[in-house]
């Protein structure tokens, strides 16, 4: 073969060899795309997310701050979890603010009525429950995850007339363990996820596994519950 077609050859051969080697280069510059998942731009609510999180408050994103927002972020199911201090990750910490400035006085409004006995009380704005009997407080303030927007918890005093234990949801087929039914398909139970993760539920009142099994045993057919407020967002 003359040194030309040889030269010619050697560069087909490189050729081939470049194109192999270029996904190769692609695949691998794939780690640091995803290690770059974590935000580095400040949030709109940098200095309050930062002030929450016990993080120097300079409102500047560092890899320190995006890893905590980050981590509270999974924690609570808010989605995307980047650790970007936006207004839904900011809305959940004042929330959380804000139920924990109720302390043990949470019919403070006196909206809960305190003469019906014993009574479960649901406040929509606050997120919160108790159960009071008159105005002596029997269990909570908890917090509790209600209906999203479309499917709000409606408001007004009810009664649960129906209690279920073990029951799973005909429609969204789902376990729902210590239902009580209040009105229509919305019950008092516990889930198993955050009760701050967003956006809420299909009109329940969730609340942890604990809580749900409290109220199971302080509450009964016939007693009242008495909702009110409006949820962030609906």
């Amino acid at each position: 073969m003359s040194a030309m077609g040889d030269m010619k050859r050697r560069g087909v051969v490189a050729l081939g060899i470049t194109a192999l080697v270029t996904p190769l280069t692609v695949a691998l510059g794939a780690a640091p795309a995803q290690a770059a998942s974590c935000s580095t731009q400040a949030g709109p609510y940098q200095k309050q997310v930062e002030k929450f999180l016990g993080r120097p408050v300079d409102g500047k994103q560092s890899a320190a701050d995006c890893a905590a927002t980050k981590a509270f972020q999974t924690k609570h199911g808010i989605t995307p979890n980047i650790g970007y201090a936006g207004p839904v990750t900011w809305g959940v910490m004042d929330l959380m603010l804000k139920q924990k400035a109720v302390g043990k006085n949470p019919n403070k409004d006196g909206k809960c009525p305190v003469n019906k006995g014993r009574i479960a009380c649901v406040n929509l704005t606050l997120q919160l429950s108790w159960i009071q009997d008159g105005k002596t407080l029997v269990r909570g303030p908890v917090p509790v995850r209600t209906g999203r927007n479309g499917y709000e918890t409606r408001t007004g005093l009810k009664k649960i007339y129906w209690r279920h234990i073990d029951h799973v949801s005909s429609i969204y087929n789902v376990p729902m363990p210590y239902s009580q039914f209040f009105d229509g398909g919305q019950a008092f139970h516990s889930v198993g996820v955050s009760m701050w993760n967003p956006p809420g539920s299909h009109g329940c009142v969730n609340m942890t596994k604990t809580e749900a099994k409290a109220y199971w045993s302080l509450l009964k057919n016939g007693d009242d519950v008495y909702v009110y407020g409006r949820k962030p967002g609906t």
